[in-house]
């Protein structure tokens, strides 16, 4: 009999990674109103069929996506990938930095590499290859998915693995654009309230990225 498939998000109390989730444990006691738990990929109103453009990042942050329990809501980094989507016709609405503001997605989805708080915001190598089936199966179920936007090395890494393909061929390079079996991966450097404040990242770089990504899923390709 064959293995029943991976879902494309965790269980609310997944295991898979002990460190993790006692870690979550006990942000659970000590902040029992937050979300706590794995952080489920946000799709647009169609759902997995709608999605063109894909953006993964790294992992829900400690008073972001695990304390909102949506990803990149409730930090500085959503602050700024939600306003150049809104301003790019990628996202309607206003973005209020939690969950029940009304936003909508346009076309895209947004998840993370690995989907539960990481201590430090570091996740093991263990624990990003634990994790990769989720993100396997999320890119699996979008029929449509023409590009993927990477925000960062982590993230570029993974999506390049879950797609079954080397890394020495598709280096992560900030602008940079691959294509594996004809998805086109975009590279950035994660839209972090850091990579900003230390200049490695500027909001008029990230916004050439998301202008790339907009042009590449937009094209006809069929």
């Amino acid at each position: 009999m064959s293995a029943a498939p991976c879902p494309a998000d965790p269980a609310p109390d997944c295991a898979r990674c002990s460190r993790l989730h006692e870690f979550i444990a006990g942000w659970r006691v000590r902040e029992p109103d937050w979300h706590n738990a794995p952080v489920a990929t946000w799709l647009p109103p169609e759902g997995a069929s709608g999605v063109r453009l894909l953006i993964i990042g790294l992992a829900p942050g400690l008073r972001g996506a695990n304390r909102t329990g949506r990803p990149f809501t409730g930090d500085f980094s959503g602050d700024l990938l939600y306003a150049t989507l809104t301003r790019h016709g990628l996202a309607e609405g206003v973005f209020e930095s939690r969950p029940d503001d009304g936003l909508r997605l346009k076309g895209v989805a947004i998840t993370n590499a690995v989907r539960c708080l990481p201590p430090e915001n570091k996740p093991t190598a263990a624990e990003i290859n634990a994790c990769r089936p989720f993100l396997v199966e999320t890119i699996r179920r979008m029929g449509d998915l023409r590009g993927i936007l990477t925000l960062g090395k982590i993230a570029h890494d993974s999506t390049v693995r879950a797609l079954n393909a080397r890394l020495a061929e598709h280096p992560f390079r900030h602008g940079a654009t691959t294509e594996i079996d004809g998805i086109s991966i975009i590279s950035s450097y994660h839209c972090s309230r850091y990579n900003i404040n230390t200049g490695r990242l500027t909001p008029e770089m990230f916004e050439r990225v998301i202008l790339d990504a907009k042009r590449i899923v937009l094209a006809d390709k069929r």
